[in-house]
């Protein structure tokens, strides 16, 4: 049964043509606001993070910012890790590099004027990495009354040799959209290798190939479903699933089962091969810090690129990826938020088919 598409879903919807806004405050940072009427982006000066993704609507529940907002200072919501994924090493530490890459320490900026018309708005901004000579930079659209919105991303070589990098897209969702037995997530996943440690202290086998989404029982035989949220005071889950490679697109979804919205993000398979579903529950008492971060991209680990390399490949795909000396090189990937029924019960399919975004959903 096919839910619809974001281009039915919007048919009614009376367009308003998209524009983009300088905002000093997104909870209580610098960025800017792109706006159609029917979706709110919010990108991020610091970092270039993508700090919301919501629904224009009069129903707060639909119109909830689903993604991660930190009490202070940190990532939020959906962050680039580029060109390390994880932490830096001592050495990288001393040059004053940190977890996770360049990118998402430096300030962004606007880097072109924005191309508009009635029909859609391209926003780009980018930064210079002069620690790990690169560049990076995004162009962000949106087309009047579509709930979506597609990125194209650049990374740019500025040194003289090839490398290797990895880029992985770290989007991170927040309470009270990620609620203990409420979130669930599906995706375009097959394999997978569950974390050496972080396996919601203890629920399944550490370190043990598995089949998206059935985790691997401990001795007991007790089978879970890796679709909903397991982490716990301690316990966190971190989980690498790799992509249905035989289709040009993967893609994944998230939901919570008090909320009418569904988020879903499609990205090109050979660019990110790796789904990862990464669990935090600092406090059964608090819901602050409470995330659950959906990491597409280069890497399963989030090990560093030096142990990345080394690690070389994990069930026959690479882990890390090579850019050439000067080059420029770019990816894709879509937003998209829809509202579902009262009862859903996930997604088994979600494409691009003829320019629309098709979400087909499971059975009851």
């Amino acid at each position: 049964m096919i839910l619809g598409s974001i281009a039915a879903a919007t048919a009614l919807v009376l367009a308003q043509a998209p524009a983009v806004r300088e905002d000093a405050n997104i909870h209580g940072r610098p960025g800017w606001t792109i706006e159609n009427g029917r979706i709110r982006v919010a990108l991020l000066r610091g970092g270039g993070h993508i700090a919301e993704v919501r629904l224009v609507s009069s129903n707060p529940k639909l119109s909830i910012n689903p993604m991660f907002v930190p009490d202070g200072n940190g990532y939020m919501g959906h962050m680039v890790c580029f060109p390390h994924y994880g932490p830096a090493s001592a050495e990288e530490r001393a040059q004053g590099l940190a977890g996770h890459g360049e990118a998402g320490a430096v300030d962004w900026q606007q880097t072109r004027p924005p191309q508009s018309d009635p029909n859609g708005l391209t926003f780009f901004y980018g930064a210079d990495l002069p620690r790990t000579q690169y560049k990076i930079e995004r162009a962000v659209t949106l087309k009047a009354g579509e709930a979506s919105v597609r990125v194209e991303e650049w990374v740019e070589n500025l040194a003289a040799y090839d490398r290797p990098y990895n880029l992985n897209e770290h989007a991170t969702f927040g309470a009270p959209f990620v609620t203990p037995g409420r979130n669930v997530l599906d995706m375009s996943g097959t394999r997978g290798m569950t974390d050496p440690i972080r396996t919601a202290a203890g629920k399944w086998a550490a370190a043990h190939l598995f089949q998206w989404p059935d985790a691997p029982p401990l001795n007991d035989g007790v089978a879970l479903s890796l679709r909903d949220f397991h982490a716990i005071p301690g316990g966190q889950v971190y989980n690498p699933v790799l992509t249905d490679r035989s289709k040009p697109q993967s893609w994944f979804t998230i939901y919570n089962e008090d909320y009418p919205l569904l988020v879903g993000y499609l990205f090109p398979s050979d660019d990110h091969p790796w789904i990862v579903d990464w669990q935090n529950q600092p406090s059964a008492a608090s819901a602050a810090g409470t995330a659950r971060g959906i990491e597409f991209g280069t890497s399963p680990f989030d090990e560093g690129l030096r142990k990345s390399v080394e690690r070389t490949q994990m069930l026959g795909v690479p882990t890390y990826r090579f850019i050439a000396a000067r080059q420029r090189l770019s990816t894709t990937f879509t937003i998209f938020l829809q509202e579902i029924p009262a009862g859903f019960s996930g997604v088994r399919d979600a494409r691009v088919e003829n320019g629309r975004i098709l979400v087909e959903n499971r059975n009851p």
